[in-house]
């Protein structure tokens, strides 16, 4: 069977694929960037980091992310109750912003993810595959988890200041969720994915 021809993403040279031995990486003769890799369990452990990153996202948005005690009241919301509270005030536009780029693209991104790889992990062909695909690549820019905990951490290192600064649970999930992202992103391997997909049709 001829090996198939793959182009570098970087400098676009055409090449033949290589073999690769479990845990190895292919590079580009020309410019050495990474083409691919050979990771075993590669579907286990992008399935169980996408699985736990949902339960984290779960907790994120069902406890106040944080709260802040001035003159003996305590006030706390959370990350859905943030974003109704500026829509409220008539910031219609950040509200939005912020309900997508924070909860409905994480949310619908680790859905797709997940509705790939378990029916995967379970022998079979996830159904509308190829489109799921894609929305996952148009949908992964618009997460946007790590820019919002981090101007979170940047808000309260102000708010300190005027008022006492009371962590929530919610705050520290979305820090766990962050790395189970990023984790996921990383075990996910394209190309063994589109594999096993066009090997069950």
């Amino acid at each position: 069977m001829p090996k198939q021809v793959i182009a570098c993403h970087d400098c676009d040279l055409l090449q033949r694929e290589p073999a690769l031995r479990p845990g190895g990486t292919a590079r580009c003769p020309r410019c050495g960037a990474t083409l691919f890799q050979s990771q075993p369990q590669w579907l286990d452990r992008a399935l169980a980091f996408t699985l736990g990153a949902l339960v984290a996202f779960g907790v994120a948005n069902a406890f106040p992310i944080v709260g802040l005690e001035f003159n003996g009241e305590l006030i706390q919301t959370t990350l859905i109750g943030a974003a109704l509270r500026m829509n409220a005030d008539g910031m219609h536009s950040i509200a939005i912003l912020v309900f997508f780029t924070t909860f409905l693209a994480p949310l619908l991104e680790m859905v797709c993810v997940a509705w790939l790889l378990l029916p995967l992990r379970a022998g079979r062909i996830p159904p509308s595959a190829d489109a799921v695909f894609r929305l996952i690549r148009w949908i992964q820019p618009w997460g946007m988890t790590e820019v919002f905990l981090l101007a979170l951490l940047v808000a309260l290192v102000k708010l300190a200041a005027i008022a006492s600064v009371v962590p929530g649970i919610a705050l520290w999930s979305f820090g766990v969720l962050m790395v189970l992202l990023a984790a996921a992103a990383g075990a996910l391997e394209p190309r063994e994915l589109w594999a096993r997909l066009e090997a069950g049709q």
